[in-house]
Order: C-alpha cells, then sequence, then structure tokens
C-alpha cells in the first residue's frame, strides 16, 4: 500500500469501526516520556517476563477496552501460508515476548496476526501488560523516542534477546513517524487506520518472519530509536 495519500484520509470521520480519529492525548498506545535510563534487561529477566505472561487467548478473554475488536481479529486473523511455511522451515526453539494493552490500536490491529503465525509455526508468544514490562518498553522506543506499544522481542532458547518489532510494521511506523513532525494529528491517525484496514496484517507477519529468518543466520533485525 502506498503511504503518500494518507494524509487524505483525515477527511474520512470513519475509517475503523465508525469511530473517528482520535487525539494524541487519547491514545493509550502511548506512554509519557520518562526522564530516567533503564538498562535492556537480562537474559534470565526476559526470560522471566515471558514464563509470567499471558496467551493470546487468555489476554483476548481478559480485553475489556475494544474488546469487540479483540474477539473478531482473534477468529478472523489469517497469515499466508507461505510465510508460515518460511517460519516453520527456520528450526530450532523460539519465543516472543509482547508487551501489549487491550485499548491499543496498534496492538489490536497487529498482535492477534503475530500470535497466529506463532501458533501456526510453534513458536510460544506470551503477552505482559506495559506495568510489568515498562523496561522492555524503554529499552525498545519508537523511531521517535516515544515508549509504545505493542513491543514485540524475539528470544532464542537461552533467552537471549534477538529482534524485535516496536509499534507497528515498518512502513507504517517510518510513515507515521516522519508524518507526526508535518501534519495534524487527527491527519496521521486517520492514516494508521487506513493502512491497517487496506493491509489485513499482512506487512506485521511479513517483517516478524524476516525478523526470525535473521535471528536464524546470527543477526538481528531491531528497528528502534532512543528517548529524546
Amino acid at each position: 500500500m502506498s503511504l503518500a495519500g494518507f494524509a487524505v484520509a483525515a477527511t474520512v470521520a470513519t475509517l475503523w469501526g465508525g469511530s473517528p480519529a482520535r487525539p494524541l492525548a487519547a491514545m493509550p498506545c502511548l506512554a509519557p516520556r520518562a526522564a530516567v535510563t533503564v538498562r535492556p534487561a537480562a537474559d534470565s529477566t526476559l526470560s522471566a517476563l515471558h514464563a509470567s505472561g499471558q496467551s493470546f487467548a487468555d489476554f483476548v478473554a481478559a480485553a475489556k477496552a475494544r474488546r469487540e475488536g479483540w474477539l473478531k481479529l482473534a477468529d478472523s486473523a489469517q497469515v499466508d501460508g507461505a510465510l508460515v511455511a518460511r517460519a516453520k522451515a527456520v528450526g530450532g526453539s523460539w519465543r516472543l515476548l509482547v508487551v501489549a494493552v487491550d485499548a491499543c490500536g496498534d496492538s489490536m490491529n497487529t498482535v492477534p496476526y503475530v500470535a497466529r503465525l506463532a501458533a501456526q509455526a510453534g513458536i510460544d508468544l506470551r503477552i505482559v501488560l506495559p506495568a510489568a514490562g515498562r523496561p522492555v518498553q524503554e529499552a525498545h522506543r519508537s523511531l521517535d523516542g516515544r515508549v509504545a506499544t505493542p513491543t514485540f522481542v524475539l528470544l532464542d532458547g537461552t533467552g537471549a534477546e534477538r529482534g524485535c518489532i516496536v509499534e507497528q510494521p515498518k512502513a507504517l511506523r517510518e510513515w507515521s513517524s516522519a508524518e507526526r513532525a508535518r501534519a495534524s494529528l487527527d491527519s496521521v491517525h486517520a492514516g494508521i487506520r487506513a493502512f491497517y484496514a487496506k493491509d489485513q496484517g499482512r506487512a506485521i507477519a511479513q517483517e516478524a518472519v524476516e525478523m526470525l529468518e535473521r535471528a536464524s543466520r546470527g543477526g538481528s533485525l531491531c528497528d528502534r530509536g532512543v528517548a529524546r
């Protein structure tokens, strides 16, 4: 999907579920910038955090905010079979730690697809709330320096971090990061909704597989920013 025309979507009041774009202050995907420095969690901490997390099914069952959307996507989210086959072909033992919250639109529009991919590829995905996952978020900020959900962290069999995806799939996060500096927030949020409505999880599933493949070759795909 071309991102060049996203700003036009600001004129559409009901791009997602009949709800108009909300101002940034009302968007629960973002956390306020903190004036503290948090070191990346140690491997044992990441493993323990993953072990403490909920399954996707339990997370959705407990969801209160955006509940209808979560239930709909938990049931309908599909991942291309070719991507599942690529993920399976990697082999090895992998885990996905996800920091997410039910009220976040980015979480709702990405986590179900990654969860479907993980389930079909035999990857143990667990979700923790920001209250427990804040150190992970601090170490994996958005491109423009914010703490945001969702945050996906790939762990290998030893619990070592091997990759990350922060907030949105690559094309969308690059566009939205740049657009926030020059367009109205209503326009940015409308563009984000338009992307998700058309993309249907393809971009986030593709990036998750690429992250896994890169890790299997000894590399790391982790596109993140720093605190500002």
